[in-house]
């Protein structure tokens, strides 16, 4: 079987990636941060609405997450792409996004918008659950130094809150570079979209698939290192001052989790 394999391709693809994967590459990277930033945005408007004393902004938010927490992501980007504009009536989704100093292609714009969506969902559930970690106290306290509650929940709660949150968001990133391989299903080359259509032309799978499989474990590795450094920065994470980096790579590259993401 390993004769069978072209261990040419697979060494190009690993330590000489042309200029087609390396752009593919990249856009993996941005439009995972974009769609993860996106997330964390709708998921603090989510859970700030979740925790109103208004009760349909709270109504609101536990449909939103009925929604997208209940349906498969690749349903949400299919819809998003294709069946948005239909819906509203008007352009939402355009051929072509400027914002100034670049452009980016409406399917990539798409595939942003509901994987961030999507992740909105998942992060109100996170950061309601990091604002409530904080003792009750601290904002009780805030008010009674004058302090308006969006003040308060700015300055006092949030910040604190953080401790909390970054952890399992940087788990949520980890997921979101493997979860944005599925918006090549509307035409967006990036690392697996890439490594498919060479497939298709050369119907060498062994060697396309393990290359873009090292490339995902690169990426979700360096976020791992990166995500220890921000969690013992913050002094929240003690279990991951233990865990050695061959530990984090493992749990970073869990199939098990891998699976589940994508399966949403």
């Amino acid at each position: 079987m390993l004769a069978a394999v072209d261990w040419h391709i697979l060494w190009q693809r690993i330590f000489h990636p042309d200029h087609v994967f390396v752009l593919a590459l990249w856009r993996t990277i941005y439009i995972s941060i974009c769609a993860q930033v996106l997330g964390v945005v709708l998921g603090l408007i989510a859970a700030l609405m979740r925790m109103s004393k208004l009760a349909p902004l709270r109504w609101l938010s536990g449909l939103y997450v009925l929604i997208f927490r209940g349906t498969p992501v690749i349903v949400q980007i299919f819809f998003v792409y294709f069946g948005a504009n239909l819906l509203f009536g008007f352009t939402l989704i355009p051929r072509s996004v400027n914002f100034g100093l670049f452009q980016m292609d409406g399917a990539a714009f798409a595939g942003i918008l509901a994987l961030g969506i999507n992740e909105g969902a998942y992060m109100r559930e996170i950061i309601r659950a990091g604002i409530d970690a904080v003792d009750k106290g601290q904002m009780e306290a805030a008010r009674s130094l004058g302090m308006t509650y969006r003040k308060a929940m700015r300055r006092i709660v949030l910040p604190q809150a953080t401790r909390f949150i970054v952890p399992p968001l940087g788990n949520e990133f980890n997921n979101m570079m493997k979860t944005s391989s599925l918006i090549f299903f509307i035409g967006v080359t990036e690392l697996f979209g890439d490594a498919e259509i060479r497939y298709s032309t050369t119907f060498k799978p062994v060697e396309y698939f393990l290359a873009v499989a090292f490339w995902y474990l690169v990426l979700t590795s360096v976020w791992s290192v990166i995500q220890a450094q921000i969690e013992r920065k913050l002094a929240v994470s003690e279990r991951g001052e233990e865990l050695s980096f061959r530990e984090r790579v493992f749990e970073a590259w869990a199939p098990v989790a891998a699976w589940g993401r994508g399966a949403r």
